[in-house]
């Protein structure tokens, strides 16, 4: 009767299995993927198509099971599309002769991996919002500017007219 230390080995033993054929990945080289992607807080899973077939259409994601063929693992986040996209790419990158990027879903429509490419290459969310705010400020300022501009223009003239009235009265007076 096995002992569940001996099941627990074995349990360990069969995950290592299943995920050491992952398209020619070693297990250290998987598991340093899931390391990085766990530390950009995405999860991935290595799931058997047929599986993962079954749960897209329960899930109503049927538009996913196009992408399900050969050896397929599942990236999720619950945060900014753009963050999984540049997580999975910079996870990926040392294995690109091995693993491919087939495509995904984002926001409920199934993009293929040109997406996932275009994505990556956004900046950061915060630097977007950066720019749109300093895009929306920059005609306010320019026009803030140009108010400006016209007062100093008006305050030059007035001090030109009252230095040239001081001038002529100095001149007569003496």
């Amino acid at each position: 009767m096995p002992t569940d230390s001996k099941r627990k080995a074995v349990a360990e033993l069969t995950e290592m299995l299943r995920s050491s054929d992952y398209r020619g990945l070693k297990v250290s080289e998987m598991q340093s993927v899931r390391r990085s992607l766990r530390a950009s807080g995405v999860e991935l899973h290595v799931a058997k198509n047929r599986l993962l077939k079954l749960a897209a259409v329960e899930a109503g994601r049927g538009e996913l099971t196009s992408l399900l063929a050969g050896p397929t693992a599942v990236a999720a986040s619950s945060g900014d599309e753009t963050a999984l996209a540049k997580a999975l790419q910079d996870a990926l990158r040392p294995y690109s002769k091995v693993v491919a990027l087939r495509g995904g879903l984002l926001g409920g429509v199934a993009v293929d991996a040109a997406v996932f490419q275009q994505l990556a290459s956004l900046p950061s969310r915060e630097v977007l919002l950066g720019r749109l705010a300093g895009a929306m400020a920059s005609p306010i300022a320019g026009m803030a500017g140009v108010l400006a501009g016209n007062l100093r223009n008006l305050v030059g003239v007035l001090s030109a007219v009252a230095d040239q009235k001081r001038a002529s009265e100095g001149g007569t007076a003496a």
